[in-house]
């Protein structure tokens, strides 16, 4: 299995630049997962749902499943959050995996930076940031990429993912 990830501040087009990677990698016969970082609380479940009661009325983990797919949901019920290991142990094994958020992990990663959001860049403080993508011309010893060339920033996260 094969790791490599995304970093960016949010808004700044992780998740659009991620969407159109995958296509590249699958279509190269890879089996592609993803774990990704929410910096807030999030439920993928629906009030009234079996499965959002039986979480309400205190279980641990439910797990969904169907025909076409299955889900874990687990609560935390105040313990800490997952580290970026503790989600990469939970995967299935697949060929190549993608870390969308978890700036600060040591892993190899891709900065997604957008100046009209204002923030700062991450390279300067991260030495696992190997590269960016950008929607402009930026000042960086690092590798450049502009955020919609796909083809190179595909052949870069290939060259570039670690092998777990």
């Amino acid at each position: 299995m094969r790791l490599f990830g995304f970093a960016g501040w949010s808004g700044s087009g992780k998740t659009t630049l991620i969407d159109r990677l995958v296509p590249r990698f699958t279509s190269r016969g890879l089996t592609v997962s993803l774990v990704k970082h929410a910096h807030h609380e999030f439920d993928i479940d629906q009030p009234g749902k079996d499965s959002f009661l039986h979480r309400e009325a205190g279980c641990e983990e439910v797990l969904i499943t169907s025909s076409a797919r299955w889900a874990l949901m687990h609560e935390l019920h105040g313990a800490k959050e997952l580290s970026v290991d503790e989600a990469i142990a939970r995967i299935s094994p697949c060929d190549l995996l993608l870390i969308e958020g978890f700036k600060t992990a040591p892993i190899p990663k891709l900065e997604i930076y957008r100046r009209s959001l204002g923030k700062p860049l991450l390279h300067p403080d991260d030495p696992h940031i190997l590269a960016i993508a950008s929607d402009g011309a930026l000042t960086t010893l690092l590798p450049h990429f502009e955020i919609d060339d796909v083809d190179d920033i595909s052949a870069f996260v290939l060259q570039h993912s670690r092998v777990l």
